[in-house]
């Protein structure tokens, strides 16, 4: 099983066809050939370092706050 964890675009290369992802503890560079209409602050789902979903905010919002509340339950 895969576990994906969105993270923010806080930096474009469309030459390179790379984003930064930002992911609160560390920031990746992936591959975006998959979604020429992301742009910086949009969240992404990132599957073998190419981002591959465009996650709307209230959808990362609600699943941050599930796994805050996991976190808790320990």
């Amino acid at each position: 099983m895969c576990f994906a964890i969105p993270g923010k675009v806080v930096e474009i290369d469309n030459d390179k066809q790379e984003a930064i992802v930002d992911y609160d503890i560390e920031k990746r560079a992936v591959g975006i050939p998959l979604l020429p209409e992301l742009k910086v602050g949009d969240f992404v789902l990132v599957q073998a370092k190419i981002a591959v979903q465009i996650v709307p905010e209230d959808q990362v919002k609600q699943f941050m706050d599930s796994l805050d509340a996991l976190e808790e339950e320990k």
